[in-house]
């Protein structure tokens, strides 16, 4: 399946936690909610996959962890905040460097309406 694919997916699926739940939850209420709806749909979903850093060839276990995997394509960067700041969405630019995955998507769900908190996010990605 195509990251394309696996995005709309994923939209779909928050949109539906969206309308269920509303906003003012903790994210893990939504992370999930979105993994079981996921599921659903027949993709394979990890969360809360660690990611080490590999920093001058030295693998360091630091911590770092990917709300969603999604058929090793494709990341989700969950966030349950007022406002998004720069650093949440170079934390996801981050993540797809460190992991060559291609494409992530960073939803906050705090939002009156989920298509505003669905932040695309593209590293070398070709149609």
């Amino acid at each position: 399946m195509h990251e394309n694919e696996i995005s709309y997916a994923v939209r779909k699926a928050a949109y539906d936690v969206h309308v269920a739940l509303g906003p003012g939850l903790l994210e893990s209420a939504y992370e999930g909610a979105l993994l079981h709806e996921l599921r659903l749909t027949g993709l394979q979903v990890q969360n809360q996959v660690a990611l080490p850093m590999v920093y001058k060839d030295v693998r360091l276990d630091v911590g770092y962890r990917l709300d969603l995997l999604i058929e090793n394509k494709v990341i989700v960067e969950l966030k349950t905040v007022d406002a998004l700041l720069d650093v949440h969405h170079m934390q996801l630019l981050t993540y797809l460097k460190l992991t060559g995955c291609k494409l992530g998507l960073l939803i906050n769900f705090n939002v009156p309406r989920i298509k505003e908190g669905i932040f695309r996010k593209v590293n070398g990605l070709t149609d």
